[in-house]
């Protein structure tokens, strides 16, 4: 009778010795770690610049009156402007930043919309309420 190789005995020299507690191989696999996250370069996460610029200066046409001939109103036309070409960027291209536009759009608007009403205020306090101080003071 023949005997397999897998019958044989182990000879003492190659039997690995084990410690208590240590052992030369794992009982169980380890699974791998998860992924990190991953860099995508597509145009669809970046922030559209010219929207952030239509945001930046929406709010800083509010204190751009302080500054000697550029003044509020242009830095407020400039946020719409960029608004405006920034929204058709975004919608061409897919990149973030819609709200952004759109909120530096409406700023700007509504502070050119108040710096007209001031205008059309002061205009008719001194001519309306100008004549009619002039007409009313005694001869």
């Amino acid at each position: 009778m023949s005997t397999t190789p897998g019958e044989l005995p182990i000879p003492p020299s190659t039997t690995p010795t084990q410690v208590a507690g240590q052992q030369t191989l794992p009982t169980s696999t380890v699974p791998p770690a998860p992924l990190g996250p991953t860099y995508t370069s597509a145009a669809g996460t970046r922030t559209n610049t010219l929207a952030i610029v239509s945001l930046v200066a929406g709010i800083g046409s509010f204190f751009g009156h302080i500054v000697p001939g550029l003044g509020g109103f242009t830095i407020a036309l400039i946020a719409v402007i960029t608004g405006y070409l920034a929204r058709k960027q975004i919608r061409e291209t897919g990149e973030k930043g819609m709200g952004i536009a759109t909120a530096g759009m409406v700023i700007g608007a509504a502070h050119m919309v108040l710096i007209v009403l001031l205008v059309i205020g002061v205009l008719f306090l001194v001519f309306v309420l100008g004549i009619g101080i002039f007409f009313l003071q005694p001869r």
